[in-house]
């Protein structure tokens, strides 16, 4: 289980670039998460667009109706299982999002005013369909490589 949420001003992101994301982004952490780029596995990302109007959003000290017109803030909120998130994994999903933003709005690199976060949300500790949700019964059903199936297990002690 994933949920992406993506804060931005109030009409930074139209309908297709919210299209492009909402896979683009799904596929920037379910690649590094299972090992492979797995259909079924899909179901369990989400991916939220928030929109913030520009007195409602700071950077420098400074409401962004207030600053230059021209800065470009966003803030991209990733909430994964626990699993193997090793720095490397996570580096390479945090890099992942980030130049799929930049594609998405037609950039040769992302601004150094998007700020990703990576949280990692402890076994035992999400849920949904009325109960507790844990990685390991996922482990079992193809989506993960064997690589990253064993990766999961000594991350998590199993």
């Amino acid at each position: 289980m994933t949920i992406i949420t993506v804060n931005a001003p109030r009409g930074r992101l139209g309908l297709e670039q919210r299209r492009e994301l909402a896979e683009t982004l799904t596929d920037a952490v379910l690649v590094p998460e299972v090992g492979q780029p797995a259909p079924a596995a899909r179901v369990g990302f989400q991916v939220h667009f928030v929109e913030r109007e520009r007195d409602m959003m700071a950077i420098g000290g400074r409401l962004l109706s207030d600053a230059d017109q021209g800065l470009d803030v966003m803030v991209i909120d990733i909430a994964v299982m626990d699993a193997a998130w090793q720095p490397d994994v996570r580096g390479q999903v945090i890099e992942r999002v980030l130049a799929a933003l930049a594609a998405a709005f037609g950039l040769e690199k992302p601004s150094p005013t998007w700020w990703v976060n990576f949280r990692v949300i402890d076994e035992g500790s999400w849920g949904s369909s009325g109960g507790v949700l844990s990685v390991l019964p996922l482990l079992d059903s193809g989506a993960f490589t064997e690589e990253r199936v064993k990766a999961v297990r000594a991350a998590l002690g199993v």
